[in-house]
C-alpha cells in the first residue's frame, strides 16, 4: 500500500540513510531536479550504495531518473535497475512513446542481469501540458506502468501561470490524471504541497486530493508525511460503516432478500466496492479490516 511518497535528494546522504524512519510508505530517491549537473555521477553512486547497503525496512523504493532528453538516463538505469527498486520514475513524460523507450531499455538491463522482464515497475511523472493531454496513453503505455504522478511545479511553468497554494491552476490536470489512471487501471499520485511550514494547508490539500480520487500524495518535507498518511487511511467511522455494509448483505441473504438497505439507503454495487476497498486497506494497516464478505 502506498499512501505517501517522500522525495529525498539523491545527493543528501544524511536524509537518505534515514529514509525508512521518516514514516513514508515510499521514498523517492531523486537523481533529477534535486541534483545539479556536476553532481549527477556522485548522486547516482550514493543512491546505488544506499540501496545496496541500507535495509530500508518497511518502505518502498522509487528512483526518479533523469529525463530521456538528457545524457544521464541510461547511466541511471544501468546503475539502479540491477538493484531491483520497486519503481522507476521517468520525469517529463509527454507521450506513450517516452514510456515505451524507458520500458525497452529497462528490459535490456533486466535481461542482461538475469532478471525477469517486468520486475521493475514504472510511475511516469506527468508535468507538461502535453503530458496531461496524453495522460491515458501514458498510463496505458505498457504493462510496466503501475501508476502515474502529477508534477505541479514544472506543469505550471509550462502553462505559464503561477503556482499557488489554492491550486486552482492545476485543478484540471489533477482531475484529468485521476480519470486517466482509473480508466487505465493504475494508481495515481498527487503533487507535493510546497509550503513546508503551512500545517493547515497540507491537511486541506491532501483532503482535496483524496476527494478527487488520488491513491495518495507526495511530499517534499518529512513533516507532511504523517498528515498524508492519516488523510489517505480509512477512519474508524469508515471501517465500521464498511463492516455494517457486509453485515447487512449477510443478513439479507439469510432472509432471502433480493435487495438490501442500510440506514434507509439501498446497498448497490458501488457502495459494496467502496466498502471492500476500505476493509482491504484497513486490513493492510492492521486496523481491523476483517469482514464476513
Amino acid at each position: 500500500m502506498r499512501r505517501s511518497m517522500l522525495f529525498l535528494p539523491g545527493n543528501t546522504p544524511n536524509m537518505i540513510i534515514n529514509g525508512d524512519a521518516l514514516g513514508a510508505d515510499s521514498i523517492i530517491l531523486d537523481l533529477e531536479d534535486a541534483v545539479s549537473p556536476d553532481e549527477k555521477d556522485a548522486a547516482r553512486l550514493l543512491v546505488r550504495s544506499a540501496m545496496q547497503n541500507m535495509g530500508f525496512v518497511g518502505v518502498e523504493i522509487t528512483v526518479r531518473i533523469n529525463s530521456i532528453d538528457t545524457d544521464y538516463w541510461k547511466d541511471d538505469l544501468d546503475a539502479i535497475v540491477p538493484l531491483k527498486p520497486n519503481l522507476i520514475m521517468p520525469p517529463k513524460a509527454s507521450c506513450a512513446e517516452d514510456i515505451r523507450t524507458v520500458d525497452a531499455y529497462i528490459a535490456e538491463v533486466e535481461k542482461r542481469c538475469g532478471m525477469e522482464i517486468g520486475t521493475v515497475k514504472l510511475i511516469p511523472l506527468i508535468e507538461t501540458a502535453m503530458g496531461v493531454e496524453n495522460a491515458f496513453a501514458i498510463a496505458s503505455a505498457c504493462p510496466r506502468v503501475a501508476a502515474i504522478f502529477l508534477g505541479g511545479e514544472d506543469l505550471t511553468a509550462d502553462l505559464r501561470c503561477k503556482r499557488t497554494k489554492a491550486g486552482n491552476e492545476i485543478d484540471y490536470a489533477r482531475k484529468r490524471l485521476v480519470v486517466a489512471a482509473r480508466a487505465a487501471g493504475v494508481d495515481v499520485y498527487d503533487t507535493p504541497f510546497t509550503d513546508v511550514n503551512d500545517d493547515e494547508g497540507i491537511v486541506t490539500d491532501a483532503e482535496y486530493a483524496k476527494s478527487l480520487g488520488f491513491s495518495g500524495k507526495s511530499a517534499i518535507a518529512p513533516r507532511h508525511v504523517k498528515v498524508i498518511n492519516e488523510v489517505f487511511s480509512p477512519s474508524i467511522k469508515d471501517i465500521e460503516y464498511a463492516k455494517l455494509v457486509f453485515e447487512a448483505i449477510r443478513i439479507g441473504k439469510e432472509q432471502g432478500k433480493g435487495a438490501v438497505s442500510l440506514r434507509g439507503k439501498m446497498i448497490d454495487k458501488p457502495i459494496v466496492e467502496r466498502a471492500r476497498q476500505t476493509l482491504e486497506m484497513a486490513k493492510q494497516l492492521g486496523l481491523g479490516g476483517d469482514s464476513d464478505e
